[in-house]
């Protein structure tokens, strides 16, 4: 406990030493939203492997830096890439970089991700709006002595996402012209995609798309008090709806068309808040 309690407080100070005023928000940049750092003004960029105590991602198409700028006129972090339980670290160390940013004192978390689609209807390349999330058959990245600093031992989950974000995030792409579907989404550790078997049964449970990331950053966003908000982009369609055998290029491809849609919400999810 008090290693990663030192981890935290190293990264948040070798983040300070970087900046000259802590920003409210944090963007993680999942699959296809790269550009969006293109489109802030970087006042630093910093890379995973300089912070004390952060993973590397290792993820394809997940850059692996902390960019700090401002977009449109606001003072932002941005994770350029996420790491995943999948590429073999601890739930903790995933979601390290939530705890710093609470430490350091942003309010805000926009999450995006790369999504399987399950909702009828859906087509890749298309957004969800997520509004809860189902994660039953993952270990809960609160497990373990709790970081009292942070948070309560049972934290409420009612609202992970915030439902003033969520209409925000709706009104947002309404004034755009995106057509969006708001759902759940599930929790997959991977790295294997889903079978249909349990695609059938994440259906039948109400989930709308199904990824494997996003869940253990929001339950440790919302343990912080952190408002929460979170995009995912309809890569592919799920295991037993889509005809095609799924693969990684296909997640890139699709998220790459869905980015310029992606990249404008964010931007106006961002100055509306």
């Amino acid at each position: 406990m008090e290693d990663y309690i030192n981890k935290i407080s190293s990264a948040s100070e070798y983040i300070l030493s970087k900046i000259d005023s802590v920003p409210e928000v944090c963007i993680v940049l999942g699959s296809g939203l790269a550009p969006l750092a293109s489109m802030c003004d970087v006042i630093s960029s910093v890379p995973y492997g300089d912070i004390p105590g952060f993973p590397v991602s290792t993820a394809p198409g997940h850059e692996g830096r902390l960019i700090y700028g401002v977009l449109e006129g606001k003072k932002v972090f941005m994770m350029s890439g996420r790491f995943h339980y999948y590429e073999g670290y601890d739930l903790k160390d995933v979601t390290l970089y939530v705890r710093v940013m609470a430490r350091l004192g942003v309010k805000t978390l926009v999450l995006t991700n790369a999504a399987g689609g399950i909702l009828d209807g859906m087509k890749p390349a298309s957004l969800m709006i997520i509004k809860d999330h189902l994660s039953f058959f993952a270990e809960s990245v609160l497990r373990g002595a709790n970081l009292d600093e942070f948070g309560v031992r049972f934290p409420d989950q009612t609202h992970v996402y915030d439902p003033e974000y969520i209409d925000i995030l709706d009104r947002a792409a309404l004034r755009l012209g995106i057509n969006v579907r708001t759902g759940v989404y599930a929790y997959s550790k991977g790295p294997q995609y889903e079978t249909p078997a349990e695609i059938r049964a994440l259906k039948m449970m109400g989930a709308g798309a199904v990824g494997m990331s996003t869940v253990p950053e929001a339950i440790v966003a919302s343990h912080c008090g952190m408002r929460v908000a979170a995009v995912s982009c309809i890569s592919n369609l799920a295991a037993g709806i889509s005809p095609n055998k799924l693969t990684c290029e296909e997640v890139i491809e699709n998220a790459g068309k869905a980015s310029a849609d992606n990249c404008a919400l964010i931007k106006e999810f961002v100055k509306s808040i």
